[in-house]
């Protein structure tokens, strides 16, 4: 077929999603192929048009033109004797340069016809599809629709309610993971200028729990591998991640582990077609062939039981005597007591924990046994459990047992979920920097900065919902569908004086307004940022800490879009003064000057500004990977004690995962189609083994509401409802069900976090199906 949306792109939706259009057929066998290449061609003609498609899909990932804004997955370089190709980028990749590089507007007279009564009744995937913003907004006390304000009248108002509060710590300042380096060094200044370390970010919800294991474990909250590494793994563990969705790149890696005789264990609840088969749509095998099968393991595991089966599986390394030892002596602390809390295993508790049976538990343990390279890779399956740190820390007690951490091929590998995540982490978007950085950045500018910790996310959403915290400002992300209960966070946003939402498209946070609410529009990652002394480039950080430049080159959607830095640097002289020690119009001007800052602050980051024009940009520096150096407490690699605390779940309840659809970024949902997993059309489904639907006593398609139970710490019980779900019927783990987020995020209560990180346990919700 040849119809005029493959040549020019098409309008927005009209209509919002029919839930009764529901078609459920088979799970793929393969992920990507051939149907991968034409989705991305469809949807991004759709969005943009056949030349801007062909404009702008060459310069993804290269070295010339732009990094993806969607995940954080490392491009190859050629210091580890890899190239990249001519396409470098994946599906979902594709998707999130058509959202963001679309022909669709939403300007004053969208608002105009649009009150945010009637928005607020709409989809996040509607609204998504709206386009992008193109002016500054203003909601006043009172009004009923976002009308249009100048810039300076809008930084003029965003600082006169800030300056207007009892003091620095009744605002909060979000991050979201698309923020480049150079924006987010300078939205901490400001805001450390300002006098809070209130910044939340969108790591409190996904890799936090990884921080503050590795932390105390190797001493770095970041992974310690290369993508060299991963590929030269004999044995690479994927657990608790679905790459065929979330980091389709990934799959090449893994493909190439495949080529060199390497294996693969993947352990997740449900079978995800990524990791069963990949199909390559850049070598013949894939088009042509069958492509290359991926797990020699499948573990499908019970939701929380990853704890339980990392402990077991170090019970049996440790009962084959395969620890080394030369490593163990030298360059750890604790193994004693590591040692003798193994030994005390119970199988039946195992079994019932994980759902696995003791023969795959052994299989699993012998291919670590035999590996003389292993890589460890896990996202949010492990960290959004109550016991991520734990489970964690278990992990990297196997790695440490086996010499894996400092070695080539072998490591710990957390995979970061949205592009420029760790970087903003980097430049100091955190409630507690360490005083290290503090003292730097003090120095460097001559300002008084806070040392008191801030909030993050969890903590913030419950200050806004006291009254404690009275402003809300969003650099990027949609804060409302990232973060969990609902129905609380929509209530502290509202309760709010002032929100603002720094954004490139219409998201559900606009339309869940503070009593005055603004919307500042920004330049997009594919977009030329001209500025006064030329043409500007921003830097980001990927999943292995390598950082590099990216460079957009499509016009602006608007002339009245402003880059995040001249937004940061706009706004921080109307909320400082002009009497500021700190000099912002040079940084709008010209970001080298900020890149000069960033060298003389930021740990690694000396010469900055030379070494991010190398063509593939520079390594940040890593000591346990670089000279098995461990920055601990211990000066050594941590062994660390946990023990599994295992979830009860009551008679006709079952254990419920939050996760995306194949068609969704994060909370920016691109289409309606989750074909891996045979879902078409409709969102607000649940997937549960058939098993369970007729123990339950429902049938597949019936529709019921999601009731999730969480226990409070005084021993009531709460409850949380999702309605108008429809069952489906799938081979999830037993006892275990999934939906998909942000539908079901209303599920997850607010004081239901992680130990020690705070996180958000998306990924253990105990609920029941109420037939409607």
């Amino acid at each position: 077929m040849c119809s005029t949306l493959w040549i020019m792109s098409r309008g927005a939706p009209e209509q919002d999603i029919d839930e009764s259009a529901l078609e459920v057929g088979t799970p793929k066998p393969a992920a990507a192929g051939v149907k991968g290449v034409l989705v991305s061609l469809q949807r991004s003609w759709e969005q943009m048009g056949l030349a801007r498609t062909v404009r702008t899909l060459p310069l993804l990932n290269q070295r010339a033109g732009f990094d993806c804004p969607g995940c954080a997955w490392p491009d190859p370089r050629e210091a580890e004797g890899d190239k990249r190709k001519l396409a470098e980028f994946c599906e979902n990749g594709a998707k999130a340069v058509a959202e963001e590089a679309t022909t669709r507007r939403v300007g004053p007279e969208f608002f105009a016809a649009h009150p945010v009564a009637e928005l607020a009744e709409r989809t996040d995937y509607w609204l998504g599809q709206q386009g992008r913003l193109t002016r500054p907004m203003v909601l006043r006390e009172g009004d009923t629709h976002y009308r249009p304000i100048g810039w300076d009248e809008a930084f003029g108002l965003v600082a006169e309610k800030l300056r207007g509060l009892a003091g620095p710590d009744e605002a909060v300042f979000y991050t979201s993971g698309r923020t480049s380096n150079e924006a987010a060094f300078l939205y901490q200044l400001m805001v450390r200028g300002f006098g809070t370390n209130n910044l939340p970010d969108c790591s409190n919800m996904c890799h936090e729990s990884s921080g503050a294991a590795l932390t105390e474990t190797i001493g770095v909250g970041k992974g310690s591998v290369s993508l060299a590494d991963l590929e030269q793994a004999d044995l690479v563990l994927v657990v608790g991640q679905n790459p065929g969705t979330n980091h389709p790149r990934m799959l090449s890696s893994l493909e190439k582990v495949k080529q060199r005789g390497g294996r693969i264990i993947a352990v997740n609840p449900l079978p995800e077609t990524g990791l069963m088969r990949f199909k390559n749509p850049q070598n013949a095998r894939g088009v042509l062939g069958g492509g290359t099968a991926l797990a020699d393991e499948f573990a499908q595991i019970r939701i929380g039981g990853d704890l339980a089966l990392f402990r077991a599986v170090n019970a049996l390394v440790l009962a084959e005597g395969a620890v080394d030892r030369e490593f163990v002596e030298s360059c750890t602390h604790g193994f004693g007591e590591f040692q003798a809390q193994a030994a005390d295993l119970d199988w039946d508790e195992v079994r019932a924990a994980t759902g696995l049976e003791r023969e795959q538990v052994e299989r699993i343990a012998r291919m670590v046994i035999d590996s003389e390279r292993t890589v460890a890779c896990w996202a949010m399956g492990l960290t959004q459990q109550r016991q991520a740190v734990a489970t964690i820390r278990e992990v990297v007690n196997l790695l440490l047992m086996r010499g894996m951490i400092g070695k080539p091929g072998a490591g710990v590998c957390p995979v970061r979920g949205h592009s420029n995540v760790q970087g903003d982490r980097t430049m100091g978007i955190w409630e507690k920097m360490p005083e290290k950085f503090l003292a730097a950045l003090e120095a460097e500018f001559a300002i008084p900065v806070p040392r008191h910790h801030g909030l993050d996310t969890v903590d913030s959403i419950r200050a806004m919902r006291s009254g404690r915290v009275r402003a809300f400002v969003g650099m990027g992300g949609n804060f409302v569908s990232a973060t969990p209960d609902t129905a609380a966070t929509e209530k502290a946003l509202r309760g709010c004086e002032l929100t603002v939402q720094i954004s490139t498209k219409l998201n559900r946070s606009h339309v869940v307004p503070g009593r005055t609410a603004l919307i500042l529009p920004t330049l997009g990652r594919t977009e030329r940022d001209a500025q006064a002394g030329g043409p500007q480039f921003v830097t980001v950080e990927d999943s292995m800490s390598v950082v590099h430049a990216s460079r957009g080159r499509l016009a602006p959607a608007s002339e009245h879009l402003l880059s995040e830095v001249a937004i940061i640097a706009r706004l921080a002289r109307r909320l400082l003064g002009p009497e500021h020690p700190v000099r912002w119009e040079q940084f709008e001007t010209d970001y080298d000057t900020i890149r000069d800052h960033i060298a003389r602050v930021v740990p690694g980051c000396a010469d900055y500004n030379r070494r991010v024009r190398e063509p593939d940009g520079f390594v940040l520096p890593h000591p346990p990977r670089d000279a098995r150096s461990f920055p601990t407490a211990t000066g050594k690699a941590n062994f660390t004690v946990n023990t599994p605390e295992p979830i009860t779940v009551g008679e006709g309840r079952l254990l419920l995962q939050t996760l995306r659809s194949h068609d969704q970024y994060n909370t920016t949902i691109y289409g309606l189609s989750d074909r891996y997993r045979g879902i078409e059309d409709a969102r607000r489904v649940v997937m549960v083994h058939p098993d369970d639907i007729a123990a339950l006593g429902h049938t597949d398609g019936d529709l019921v509401d999601l009731v999730s139970e969480w226990a409070t710490g005084d021993g009531t019980v709460e409850e949380r409802r999702a309605e108008r779900f429809r069952i489906v019927a799938y081979p999830t783990a037993p006892g275990c069900a999934a939906a998909y987020y942000p539908e079901a995020n209303p599920l997850v209560a607010l004081d239901a976090v992680a130990e020690k990180s705070n996180t958000p346990v998306s990924k253990a919700i105990i609920v029941r199906l109420e037939r409607r």
